[in-house]
């Protein structure tokens, strides 16, 4: 579990995996802090919605631009994390890092 990293996840507030609550989200915290702790920091993507900066940014995954929610970022344990389906660039990492610093003023 890297920073980075995609995942599908399961956003529901219980164990269960309901498909409804299923979304594809990026981990943005530190992969060292991912290995020691049982939660990861995620920003949730969508393919449909639009692009909004610097709320919601469009970074570049699976031969398209998705919408990624910074204003939506949580903290989820891992046993929600189902499945990893892929990787951001470096240079998307950086657009998720400016509009985070946007968003939560830091």
């Amino acid at each position: 579990m890297n920073r980075g990293d995609i995942y599908w996840v399961n956003l529901s507030s219980g164990h269960t995996i309901d498909s409804k609550q299923l979304h594809q989200c990026v981990i943005v915290s530190a992969s060292a802090i991912n290995r020691a702790r049982h939660t990861v920091v995620v920003v949730p993507l969508s393919e449909t919605a639009p692009i909004r900066e610097p709320i919601v940014v469009g970074v570049n995954w699976n031969g398209k631009t998705v919408a990624a929610f910074c204003d939506q970022v949580r903290t989820i344990n891992k046993t929600h994390l189902v499945n990893a389906i892929g990787t951001v660039t470096l240079d998307d990492m950086q657009t998720l890092d400016d509009s985070l610093r946007q968003v939560l003023s830091l």
